[in-house]
C-alpha cells in the first residue's frame, strides 16, 4: 500500500508558502466569525457586530499562546528545557488543543471584562461558533500526515508518511467528524433548550472530552510521553478527564449564579 502523499504546500511564491494546514485554520475562523455575527444579530451574543473581528483576533492570540505553551510545558518540557530558544518555533510543530482551549478562555475573559460581559456568555457563543473549526484543524493534521492512529488491519487503514510501512487508523478523521461535526450538531440542537449560561460550555467540554478520550484508544500516543498508569492511558486522556470535571461544574455554576439567557 502506497503512503498518503498530499503535498502540504498549496502553492509558493518565492520564499512564501501557502499551506493546507494554515488554510484550514483560516476557514474555521472565517466560519466562526460569521456565526458569531449571526449570534450577535439575534442578541444571543452581547457583543456589537463591528467588534467581532477584534474578538476573533483576541481568540487567535490566546489560542496560539495557550496551545504552544501547553505543548512546551506539558507535552515536551524535557526537550524545551534544554532548547529554550525554540519555545516559539511553532513552524517546527507542537500545539496542544487542550492548551488552545485554556488560551482562548483567557482571551475571552480579558475581552469580556473590559466590556462587562460574563465569561460564560462569551464561552457559550464561542463553542457554538467555533466547534466546527475542530473539523478543519483535524483535516489539516490529516493532510500533514501527523497525529495519526495506531497500526490496524481495518480496510480503511492508511499508510502515513514517516509512520512506518503499516496501515494506521486515520484518527484525525475520527476526531474531525466526532469532535467537530457531531459535537457542533449536538450544541446547536441543545441551544434552545437551556435557560442558563454555562450549560453549552459544559456540554462542549464534556462532549469533546468524552469523544477524544475514546478516540485516543485508536490514536498513536505522543512519542516523547508514551502511556501512563501501566501503559493504559495517554496524557490527552488525562487532560480529558480534567475537562469533564470542569464541564460538570459549569452546570452548577451557571444555575447557582442565576446566569439567565435573556434573549
Amino acid at each position: 500500500m502506497e503512503p498518503l502523499n498530499i503535498d502540504p504546500v498549496i502553492f509558493e511564491i518565492g520564499s512564501l508558502q501557502v499551506r493546507w494546514y494554515g488554510l484550514m485554520y483560516v476557514v474555521g475562523y472565517v466560519i466562526g466569525g460569521f456565526l458569531l455575527g449571526k449570534l450577535s444579530e439575534k442578541g444571543y451574543f452581547k457583543v456589537a457586530k463591528e467588534e467581532i473581528d477584534k474578538f476573533v483576533t483576541y481568540l487567535l492570540v490566546g489560542m496560539f499562546l495557550g496551545a504552544r505553551f501547553a505543548y512546551v510545558f506539558i507535552y515536551n518540557w524535557d526537550y524545551y528545557s534544554n532548547n529554550l530558544a525554540e519555545m516559539l518555533s511553532v513552524w517546527k510543530g507542537g500545539l496542544s488543543f487542550h492548551g488552545a482551549i485554556f488560551g482562548m478562555a483567557a482571551a475571552a475573559y480579558i475581552f469580556g471584562r473590559k466590556r462587562k460581559i460574563h465569561l460564560l456568555e462569551i464561552t457559550d457563543c464561542c463553542v457554538l461558533a467555533g466547534t466546527q473549526g475542530i473539523f478543519w484543524g483535524r483535516m489539516g493534521n490529516f493532510i500533514n500526515s501527523e497525529l495519526y492512529g495506531r497500526v490496524t488491519d481495518v480496510s480503511w487503514g492508511i499508510v502515513f508518511k514517516g509512520a512506518g510501512p503499516y496501515p494506521r487508523h486515520p484518527s484525525q478523521l475520527y476526531e474531525g467528524i466526532g469532535e467537530g461535526i457531531i459535537l457542533s450538531i449536538i450544541l446547536w440542537t441543545l441551544k434552545p433548550k437551556f435557560k442558563y449560561r454555562g450549560y453549552l460550555t459544559g456540554i462542549f467540554l464534556i462532549g469533546y472530552a468524552f469523544i477524544r478520550f475514546n478516540i485516543e484508544f485508536f490514536r498513536e500516543a505522543d512519542s516523547q510521553l508514551g502511556y501512563y498508569f501501566n501503559n493504559t492511558i495517554t496524557m490527552g486522556q488525562i487532560l480529558c478527564a480534567v475537562m469533564i470535571l470542569v464541564g460538570i461544574s459549569m452546570f452548577f455554576y451557571g444555575k447557582k449564579r442565576n446566569l439567565l439567557i435573556t434573549n
